[in-house]
């Protein structure tokens, strides 16, 4: 993430300001741009939100979010992926899924791109597992390994292609190793 502002804003004060392409955080009144996503990290983040998608959605379980303001706890993040129980999704009163999402994800996955900064990422993953998120994932197509982080739990690397993946209880059905997570970025 890339600092671009100093000016101490109010969370309120931010959301008031225009959105940005790529999207920018707000981490204790500063924004923070998140970097343009290249081909891999675009690619790993399509299919594994629609991965999680075919594999939740239809029975109402979970659903995967790309790109969503998550704003809780005087903060703004935009994770790569937010997974919501489908109970914890926000819904306007018509039932509709709602447009601000005052809540954090119940899953956070985030994907590093070559320019960005692993601990402020790990950070910003650490911060939702203090607000109630079962599960984070740092994704790294550079070294191809996951990082699975759970409350008060040392994180775990997943670095073999055999490794299957962790996944929060709430999302079981849904089974995936590391191999088949790099399998996404083979075009042949």
């Amino acid at each position: 993430m890339m600092l671009t502002s100093e000016k101490n804003l109010t969370l309120a004060e931010f959301l008031q300001l225009p959105e940005t392409q790529p999207a920018q955080e707000y981490i204790n009144g500063t924004i923070f741009q998140k970097p343009m996503p290249q081909g891999e990290h675009s690619a790993i983040q399509t299919e594994l939100a629609t991965a999680i998608n075919l594999a939740l959605k239809p029975e109402k379980i979970a659903r995967a979010f790309t790109e969503l303001r998550c704003v809780f706890d005087n903060r703004a993040l935009v994770p790569d992926i937010s997974v919501y129980r489908w109970t914890n999704i926000p819904r306007t009163n018509q039932g509709r899924i709602a447009n601000q999402f005052d809540v954090p994800p119940d899953w956070v996955i985030e994907i590093l791109s070559p320019q960005q900064s692993q601990t402020q990422v790990t950070k910003k993953i650490l911060y939702c597992l203090q607000n109630v998120t079962v599960m984070g994932w740092l994704i790294n197509p550079e070294v191809e390994e996951v990082w699975v982080f759970t409350p008060d739990q040392m994180p775990r690397i997943c670095d073999r292609a055999e490794d299957q993946l962790p996944i929060p209880e709430f999302a079981q059905v849904l089974q995936l190793t590391v191999g088949e997570l790099w399998l996404w970025l083979d075009e042949l």
